[in-house]
């Protein structure tokens, strides 16, 4: 997810009174039976931009539920809705209507304190750009969001050097960002994303700024870190690397129009790369 992205979804327009009626019906929809486990839950989701006749619909009454150790890759041509749904997802916009449900939580139920704690505590992002601090080290950059949340630096530094080992990157502790190649900076954000034990992590075209050897490389990162009981969701345009995920879901104009599971998915996407 961009910056400005996340700008244009904080800067929404308020809700006409049709959406609000939509919300209120949402809001006593009773959830679709699913496994127990489901870390992530979207129950109806629609996110609309505006009202009358510029209102945008980003997302239109999407249902999907994220497992432990399953990674689901999301889809779609430009502007369908993938990284809308990603933000609303990691609790970063909230939706015109429908139900969010992450690790039991109904994210409409919580302050927004509760909301930023539930995303440090579960939720790791990896994005496209990094974004990582640059006058932060990579081990500073990793420990910022446990020291955020309490932990001491010793008990941060001790689970940061785990995490940052895990990727690669256990001689490069003290390095700045500036002085990491760009597949460093992708293993630095990705330490980050899981440190802590977080259960979901949502990575937004994590490949996008590297070779494809290193782009390979990531994938298998965030590949473990799924398959040690994580649950996530990918956002990608490559086929290649959406054949990492045990479930693909297409989306055309905010709406899953298609969805398949590993085998059937890699028949699929033969016939897209």
């Amino acid at each position: 997810m961009s910056r400005d992205g996340s700008r244009r979804e904080r800067r929404q327009t308020p809700f006409s009174a049709e959406a609000i009626d939509a919300a209120a019906r949402e809001a006593s929809r009773p959830a679709p039976p699913a496994g127990r486990d489901a870390v992530l839950r979207l129950v109806g989701v629609t996110m609309q931009y505006g009202e009358g006749e510029t209102a945008v619909t980003a997302l239109r009454g999407v249902d999907l539920d994220v497992a432990p150790g399953e990674l689901v890759a999301v889809m779609g041509a430009s502007g369908s809705g993938k990284s809308t749904l990603l933000s609303i997802a990691g609790g970063l916009a909230t939706p015109t209507s429908g139900q969010v449900i992450v690790e039991g939580e109904h994210l409409a139920s919580l302050a927004p304190q509760a909301v930023a704690r539930l995303r440090r505590r579960s939720l790791g992002f990896v994005f496209q750009d990094f974004n990582l601090i640059p006058t932060l080290t990579a081990m500073e950059n990793v420990t910022l969001p446990l020291e955020l949340d309490g932990f001491s630096t010793r008990v941060a530094r001790r689970a940061g050097s785990d995490a940052l080992d895990a990727v690669g990157l256990g001689d490069r502790h003290g390095a700045y960002p500036d002085d990491l190649s760009g597949g460093q900076q992708q293993r630095v954000a990705i330490a980050r994303a899981v440190v802590g034990g977080r259960r979901l992590i949502l990575a937004d075209e994590p490949t996008g700024a590297l070779d494809s050897v290193t782009g390979e490389a990531v994938m298998r990162m965030i590949r473990s870190r799924i398959d040690a009981g994580a649950a996530g969701i990918l956002v990608t345009h490559e086929a290649r690397h959406a054949a990492w995920a045990d479930r693909i879901v297409f989306l055309r104009d905010g709406k899953v129009v298609d969805e398949s599971r590993r085998d059937s998915a890699d028949v699929l996407l033969a016939g897209a790369s």
